[in-house]
């Protein structure tokens, strides 16, 4: 994860005006409403049909799935849902409906990640915007190991805490 210093800029100045709040699962039904419903240039429409957030929903009600969620203001303004397994965790889609909303979601549940000893996001895609801060492609082979590893662990709980940032700052003992 590449935690630029534009991002670590303007996560700092919106904590220090007490403009931004990350939650974790506040509101999961408008975060998947906000994916499947946010315009993507270059796309025609989206994989989250109706029958998906049925089953997504259903996934967060018993505990599978989770969003990640952008608060500027008091208002949400961007967040990601996600599917957990055991330490997997299965980033699924994102939305932002203000600059680098989107990212600061992503960057907490890094954040989160880290903290809890989960050390691989899945991101189903390879896009241009995950790759600018550091996702990677993995072989077939070296993902089923991750993900057999990964199931086999204990759920983290999922729980937001500021603290959790410091996370983030340089490590020595290499990615996550």
């Amino acid at each position: 994860f590449r935690f630029h210093r534009s991002l670590q800029k303007t996560i700092r100045a919106l904590q220090r005006t007490g403009r931004l709040t990350i939650r974790f699962d506040s509101a999961f039904e408008a975060v998947i409403g906000h994916c499947a419903h946010t315009h993507r240039p270059g796309q025609a429409g989206t994989w989250i049909v109706p029958d998906m957030v049925q089953a997504y929903t259903a996934l967060h009600h018993a505990g599978h799935a989770h969003s990640v969620e952008t608060w500027l203001d008091g208002q949400l303004c961007g967040g990601l849902d996600a599917v957990q397994s055991g330490c997997m965790v299965f980033g699924e889609s994102m939305f932002a409906h203000a600059r680098d909303a989107s990212k600061i979601a992503l960057a907490a549940l890094l954040a989160w990640a880290r903290t809890h000893g989960v050390r691989h996001i899945d991101c189903q895609q390879d896009t241009a915007h995950l790759a600018h801060m550091g996702a990677q492609p993995v072989p077939r082979s070296v993902f089923k190991h991750m993900l057999h590893i990964g199931i086999s662990q204990p759920t983290r709980p999922w729980t937001w805490d500021d603290l959790y940032w410091q996370s983030l700052h340089p490590r020595t003992d290499g990615p996550c």
